[in-house]
């Protein structure tokens, strides 16, 4: 079995933020490793430079990783505000019953 190499992608302020990209890149089929500060995460710290996390991707993937990212950025994963296509209050609660 060949070990995998790992590239940095980015780093980010806190466990939150890169808990998120790290889902977003997981969802893509990108695999993700979170590495923390050893300080930083014994004594819980979430800002500045011991509050920061490094996004590793597969060095295979780095490329397809930094697209998603860019795909991210430019917001095409985001939902549409038009929730329309669920109905209005009233068919929803028809539904319902």
């Amino acid at each position: 079995m060949e070990e995998i190499k790992w590239a940095s992608l980015l780093r980010v302020a806190g466990d939150l933020q890169a808990e998120i990209f790290g889902g977003l890149l997981e969802a893509q089929g990108i695999p993700v490793l979170l590495s923390r500060e050893g300080a930083g995460k014994a004594y819980g710290l979430s800002v500045g430079p011991l509050g920061e996390v490094e996004i590793l991707v597969p060095s295979n993937l780095l490329e397809s990783a930094q697209q998603v990212m860019e795909e991210y950025r430019a917001g095409l994963f985001e939902q549409p505000e038009d929730d329309s296509h669920w109905g209005s209050d009233e068919e929803q609660a028809e539904n319902l019953e």
